[in-house]
C-alpha cells in the first residue's frame, strides 16, 4: 500500500458498534461513511467552508466519482483509530484526496477518492467556486500537519 503524505487534516475516530459486522470488525463500506465525515470535518473545521451551508444553502455537492481502497488489517469496536486527509490533486471541476486510517499496530486502510463539485438544482458537474478554491490551495501550501481534536464519531 502506498503511503499519502504530506497529511493536510487529521482527526481520531473511535470504532462503534455500528461500524462492525457480526464478526466484530469494521464492515468494509463503514469506512466510506467514516471518510465522508472526515471530508465533512475537513471542509468545516481547517477549510472554513460550512460544509453544511455548502450542501443546504449553496447546494453545491461534492459526490464520490472516483474511489480506491485497500484494506491491510481489520478495525474492532471500541479500538480508536487515526483517519488522515492529503490533498493530492485540484482540478477545474474535481479534487482528489488520500485518506488513510491507523491504529496502534499500523496502516488499517487507504482510500483514494476524486470528487467533482456540482450543481445540487441541476446535477451537473460545476467549477470549483472561487472561495473553495482559495481555501484549497491555502490547504496546498501547507506543508505541516494539522491535527483537529473534536468529538469521535
Amino acid at each position: 500500500m502506498n503511503e499519502i503524505a504530506p497529511i493536510a487534516f487529521e482527526r481520531p475516530v473511535r470504532i462503534r458498534f455500528a461500524h462492525c459486522d457480526p464478526a466484530g470488525i469494521v464492515f468494509f463500506p463503514q469506512y466510506l461513511t467514516l471518510t465522508n465525515a472526515l471530508v465533512e470535518d475537513w471542509f468545516t473545521d481547517a477549510l472554513g467552508i460550512d460544509y453544511a451551508a455548502m450542501i443546504g444553502q449553496r447546494r453545491i455537492g461534492l459526490p464520490i466519482v472516483r474511489l480506491e481502497c485497500e484494506f491491510a488489517r481489520p478495525s474492532r469496536m471500541g479500538e480508536t483509530i487515526s483517519l488522515s486527509l492529503s490533498l493530492t490533486r485540484v482540478g477545474q471541476r474535481s479534487i482528489s484526496i488520500g485518506i488513510a486510517g491507523r491504529g496502534g499496530d499500523g496502516l488499517r486502510f487507504v482510500a483514494n477518492q476524486v470528487l467533482v463539485t456540482t450543481s445540487l438544482d441541476t446535477g451537473e458537474s460545476i467549477s470549483i467556486p472561487n472561495d473553495i478554491r482559495a481555501a484549497l490551495a491555502r490547504a496546498a501550501a501547507s506543508s505541516s500537519t494539522t491535527a483537529v481534536e473534536g468529538p469521535s464519531l
